[in-house]
């Protein structure tokens, strides 16, 4: 039998993203966000939820464009470190050693060391409640060479993507495929 745990921001897995802004002043800016994912096949969008006592926040207003970064495994301490400190206060790409990239299909920068990046035209704002979500069209996606698979897309267990425990508030990795989707459950019809 289950037991209620009440009313909870448990979800498993979630995303860990990248959300890359500029400034008023033009200074890039990357946050960690938890809460967000794709929300839309067509036109395709990702959306993310932020408080709006947030750094980024006020400049995805201003600029109407951001990018989401995916951080793999081995820039967990980096992508933990623009989750805790706030771009008012310091300049998280000098302090993190990342490399901003101006993207040159939207008004917002990327990392470069960030192996997949969704460069984003703000669609909509929906404010909910203590957090205002930005949907965002995702006019291009932008991928190292050596994290596609051979059909010429990005392979999961290459990009070794970090995911979030909502629960526990703590960094996951990916493991190794299980089934195919929309085919393994064939077996039952």
């Amino acid at each position: 039998m289950k037991k209620s745990v009440g009313a909870k921001t448990l979800l498993f897995p979630t995303p860990v993203l990248m959300v890359g802004t500029y400034d008023r002043a033009g200074k890039p800016n990357l946050m960690n966000a938890a809460w967000g994912g794709i929300c839309c096949s067509q036109p395709p969008c990702v959306a993310v939820s932020l408080r709006s006592a947030t750094y980024s926040h006020a400049a995805i207003v201003e600029r109407k464009a951001f990018t989401v970064g995916i951080a793999g495994e081995a820039r967990m301490v980096e992508a933990d470190y623009v989750g805790i400190a706030s771009g008012r206060d310091v300049n998280k790409f000098d302090v993190t050693g990342l490399t901003p990239v101006k993207s040159e299909l939207v008004d917002a920068p990327y990392a470069a060391e960030f192996p997949l990046v969704l460069e984003c035209r703000l669609l909509q704002i929906v404010e909910i409640g203590l957090h205002t979500q930005f949907i965002g069209e995702i006019v291009d996606v932008k991928a190292e060479a050596d994290v596609l698979g051979d059909d010429g897309l990005p392979d999961i267990l290459k990009i070794k993507p970090l995911i979030y425990d909502t629960g526990h508030k703590g960094y996951h990795g990916v493991g190794p495929l299980l089934g195919k989707a929309f085919s393994v459950g064939k077996a039952k019809g």
